[in-house]
């Protein structure tokens, strides 16, 4: 068997590169949506479903590379011609529709990929070259335009996949020619016709993928605004006021780093200069928050609570220590309040001031994942900091 393609027949690199692909998307696309629907309510359940969700990612990078494979041997290699020649409209549907395979074997993992690139969560990809990708920055924006052009790119990878199949039955049981034969056993048939067209075809499929993806982005574009632009009201009162100011925490899960936003929150600072002493009381708005790509699991009642716990309040006594200041006090949340001290740096020049602290908490101090009993899956530290400018007020 050739490793070329001929006019009459595929050869063995085109064949292999088919139906490799066609197994991978077999088994990806189903470990999705298996991982979707499984739960996450203990340790254990929430370490099956990311190890499910690893291996559907990473089956869905294997397709991305197999993909651009496939795409490059087609454009560099003889492609056999159609058996019906005279049929001038099925010849360009079917066309299309495998450049609309091609185009969507490459766009539905990489817009994965690249959510998964701007997110911090759990189930990474199972391979040794890291997690990012270039020029890929964590945001909330990005990951929320990729996951929407994910779920359009593959509702139209299903669509093609589906036509596709139907178009080779018909060859098998209606018209019982050789087209299918070609790639299932390397068969040679036909070679005596004209050549498909390819470049309409193509750029029908890329006009149908340009309008999933621009779907997409109107639907994330109605998507409430994330992180990048944190919230902190100025009109709390006090006799400084917040100008701006950005409230993060993260936490370690299943081994990885993952960053959350609290990007509404106000405070009422009041601080006397001269003996270095004062008052804080923020209150912080959750139901906007954060955490990668595990927001809704944070958000529900084994964490934070939001539906019964919508808010924080954290209120402390401004106090010199060592070369900075603490504020001591104690922060109210899902029902529980706890004693933090927030150690913090305060720079004042004129009438603005820059302060930047960091605590680190234990998330059992107020009742979170109960069904988390070991810091291996989620850890028990919890690392706040807030950064803020403030101008002097009344």
């Amino acid at each position: 068997m050739a490793a070329r393609n001929t006019r009459s027949g595929y050869g063995s690199v085109a064949r292999g590169l088919h139906w490799l692909t066609a197994l991978l998307i077999v088994a990806a696309f189903p470990l999705g949506m298996i991982a979707e629907a499984m739960p996450f309510d203990t340790s254990e359940a929430m370490a099956r479903k990311a190890w499910v969700f690893s291996i559907h990612k990473t089956l869905g990078v294997a397709v991305f590379f197999l993909a651009l494979t496939r795409i490059l041997w087609a454009l560099t290699g003889e492609k056999p011609v159609p058996l019906h020649p005279g049929r001038r409209l099925e010849t360009f549907a079917a066309e299309a529709v495998h450049w609309a395979l091609y185009l969507s074997l490459v766009a539905v993992p990489l817009s994965g990929w690249l959510h998964h690139a701007a997110v911090e969560g759990f189930a990474p990809i199972l391979w040794p070259f890291g997690q990012g990708l270039p020029l890929v920055p964590k945001s909330e924006t990005v990951a929320g335009l990729a996951g929407a052009a994910h779920w359009a790119f593959t509702k139209l990878l299903l669509a093609a996949v589906a036509l596709h199949v139907l178009g080779a039955a018909k060859h098998a049981v209606l018209d019982r020619d050789g087209t299918l034969a070609r790639m299932l056993t390397g068969r040679q048939a036909g070679g005596a016709g004209a050549r498909a067209p390819r470049l309409v075809p193509a750029l029908l499929a890329a006009a149908v993928f340009a309008a999933g993806g621009a779907g997409a982005w109107a639907v994330a574009g109605r998507a409430p605004e994330g992180p990048e632009t944190p919230a902190a009201a100025a009109a709390a009162g006090g006799n400084w006021q917040v100008a701006e100011g950005v409230l993060t925490f993260a936490v370690q899960q299943m081994g990885a780093r993952v960053e959350g936003s609290l990007p509404a929150w106000t405070a009422k600072i009041d601080f006397d200069e001269s003996s270095g002493t004062g008052r804080v009381a923020v209150e912080i708005d959750l139901t906007r928050m954060t955490l990668g790509s595990v927001t809704e699991q944070a958000q529900g009642p084994e964490f934070f609570d939001v539906a019964n716990h919508p808010a924080a309040r954290f209120t402390a006594e401004i106090v010199p220590a060592g070369e900075g200041f603490e504020a001591r006090g104690g922060l109210a949340l899902r029902g529980a309040e706890t004693a933090v001290t927030l150690p913090f740096t305060l720079e004042i020049a004129g009438d603005e001031a820059r302060m930047a602290g960091r605590a680190v908490l234990d998330r059992r101090d107020f009742g979170m994942g109960a069904s988390y009993a070991d810091d291996k899956t989620v850890g028990f530290a919890v690392e706040v900091a807030v950064e803020l400018v403030a101008k002097r007020g009344g």
